[in-house]
């Protein structure tokens, strides 16, 4: 095993202990928790590696990073997910490779992933980013939409050919009334998805937490954590 593959067992290990004891803290069974692992910044060869660890789910935030890196692991049967903010002259480039767009945030995006779908003769996985942060009619600091735009956008999801709406996503916010509080912004997140399942029972996903408070997440009931940090290392500065 070469020193990088060894150092990413060691990590996904650490990180495996503490969804497990998260999960069994919380009264859930591991197998309701996947993890995903942010892979941007780091080489397709990593991504590589992951697979061989068993790793199924991989993230990316950037379309000029994530296009090539896919491509060049097209032979893996590996789910890739977009979570970064995407522009809609992005979108026939992310259709092609992701298979869930955790983004999703406004009806010019629902559009523009509808038209690249039915193109591409796919199904998209689609995901409401919720902001936190954000009031009535804005979108937030880190993308998303207010959470009383959460069921127009649902709507949208539903009437768009080649997209399926899947469930809800958000990032922990820097700032507002949840600053710094991960498990009281998750838990108003699953509120959230309880009543978007109440009339959609299959949009049951919902992807928060992060490698500082994955266990915040978990407790709250989220299905999906997004993790880069605590299995790559950390990333180098950008600029």
């Amino acid at each position: 095993m070469t020193d990088r593959k060894s150092e990413l067992a060691a990590n996904l290990a650490r990180v495996e202990e503490r969804i497990a004891a998260a999960c069994a803290a919380a009264g859930r069974g591991r197998d309701e928790v996947t993890l995903i692992v942010v892979t941007k910044t780091y080489p397709a060869s990593d991504v590589r590696l992951l697979h061989e660890l068993g790793v199924r789910h991989v993230a990316e935030n950037r379309d000029q990073d994530a296009a090539p890196k896919a491509a060049a692991c097209a032979d893996l049967d590996l789910t890739w997910h977009f979570v970064g903010q995407l522009q809609t002259n992005k979108v026939r480039s992310v259709v092609g490779y992701a298979d869930v767009v955790q983004s999703v945030d406004r009806l010019k995006l629902v559009s523009a992933l509808s038209g690249a779908a039915e193109r591409a003769g796919r199904e998209l996985g689609c995901l409401i980013q919720v902001a936190l942060d954000a009031e009535s009619g804005e979108r937030g600091d880190r993308g998303g939409i207010a959470p009383d735009g959460v069921e127009e956008l649902a709507h949208a999801v539903d009437q768009a050919p080649g997209l399926r709406l899947a469930g809800l996503m958000t990032v922990a916010p820097l700032a507002g009334r949840y600053a710094g509080r991960q498990r009281a912004a998750f838990d108003r997140l699953m509120d959230l998805s309880t009543a978007l399942r109440a009339t959609r029972p299959a949009a049951n996903m919902v992807s928060a937490g992060m490698s500082a408070d994955l266990e915040e997440a978990v407790a709250a009931g989220a299905t999906h954590v997004r993790v880069g940090t605590a299995v790559l290392g950390v990333r180098p500065k950008l600029g």
